[in-house]
């Protein structure tokens, strides 16, 4: 620190002498040596008195706070540049430090409200979708335990619904579950070489019987060649990325209607492409489509199946190949959900 106790203390007893002396010099009754020794004495009182006052009550402190402040530089305001210290002001400096940790305390203090916010409405989302298939299977089995049980045709019609509705549980958990071992790190991607078009064929394969029951086309692009479609990713995570955005695509789409994957292909990419001829998503609502239980239409979403957990993993996983999903959408018109990967470098093969 440029300033010190002792040097405040020479400035200000210096000046004080000084006028001290001068003021007598005004007064002719008073000899040179008086006005000698009056400087002298004024001068000693002075830087004593000031010395001892800056040096225990002042300065001792400011580095204290300087001290803690440079901990806490060190731990928490490292990306905040260090302000110079101004010529006359000791205080100037350490002001700007306890400005710089309060905004970085009320940014910390907004985040926690936020998240407090999310926690809250995740809590109660997770009660919500836990209780519908809870208590529909508690109803079934309660009204078989009331006496629809001697009921042949009743009694299997209650157990498959009670089934149904425990499977979808099941789902719920275990999406859940998904998601909080991608978040923590729990869950590890396996990067390989892998085939994209190979990938999405076998999903594609998996839909066919679903969306022939909805009379819905469901292609795949075929027109690149197959080299130039090996990405560098993890095979299991990008199929259920795939897998979820084409559910999805079939889930929205009306009888009669069109889900097409395709690709677009660069020097260093492969963007997929996963497009239908849906409902389409209103503009206030896209933005917040992948974050956990959110639902464009609760009533409707619900009905056509899926946990509104299946978005947010899709977001999970490509965040964790360096990707992120995209979406364009028309309501009345559809759906386009892509997402972009690296394409392996030239001499690598797939690896099953």
């Amino acid at each position: 620190m440029v300033y010190s106790a002792r040097t405040m203390a020479l400035l200000l007893a210096g000046t004080i002498a000084v006028v001290t002396s001068l003021f007598l010099s005004l007064v002719q009754s008073v000899s040179q040596y008086a006005i000698i020794v009056a400087g002298i004495i004024s001068f000693s009182a002075s830087y004593l008195f000031i010395f001892v006052v800056l040096e225990f009550l002042v300065f001792r402190e400011i580095n204290k706070i300087y001290k803690m402040m440079e901990k806490l530089r060190k731990k928490e305001l490292s990306g905040i540049r260090k302000q110079q210290s101004g010529a006359l002001n000791p205080l100037k400096d350490i002001n700007e430090e306890i400005y710089s940790f309060a905004t970085l305390k009320q940014k910390e203090i907004d985040e926690l409200k936020k998240l407090e916010a999310f926690r809250k409405e995740f809590v109660a989302d997770v009660s919500h979708e836990l209780k519908t298939p809870l208590f529909a299977a508690q109803g079934f089995v309660h009204t078989l335990l009331d006496g629809a049980m001697n009921d042949k045709n009743v009694r299997t019609k209650f157990l498959k619904k009670a089934a149904k509705s425990l499977d979808g549980l099941d789902v719920l958990v275990q999406d859940l579950l998904t998601l909080s071992q991608i978040e923590t790190g729990d869950i590890k991607m396996h990067f390989d070489h892998i085939d994209l078009h190979k990938l999405c064929l076998e999903v594609i394969d998996q839909f066919e019987e679903k969306a022939e029951t909805k009379n819905i086309k469901l292609k795949l692009d075929n027109s690149h060649p197959h080299h130039k479609l090996i990405v560098f990713a993890d095979w299991q995570r990008i199929t259920q990325v795939v897998t979820n955005l084409v559910s999805n695509a079939i889930n929205y789409t009306p009888e009669g209607g069109e889900v097409n994957v395709h690709f677009e292909v660069s020097k260093k990419n492969v963007v997929t492409v996963v497009k239908d001829t849906g409902e389409g998503i209103p503009p206030q609502h896209l933005t917040r489509i992948f974050e956990r239980f959110y639902r464009v239409d609760k009533s409707r979403s619900r009905e056509k199946g899926g946990t509104g957990l299946g978005l947010a993993i899709v977001k999970h996983i490509l965040e964790g190949h360096g990707s992120r999903p995209e979406v364009e959408s028309e309501v009345g018109k559809g759906s386009s959900f892509s997402f972009k990967l690296s394409k392996a470098k030239e001499g690598h093969d797939h690896g099953d």
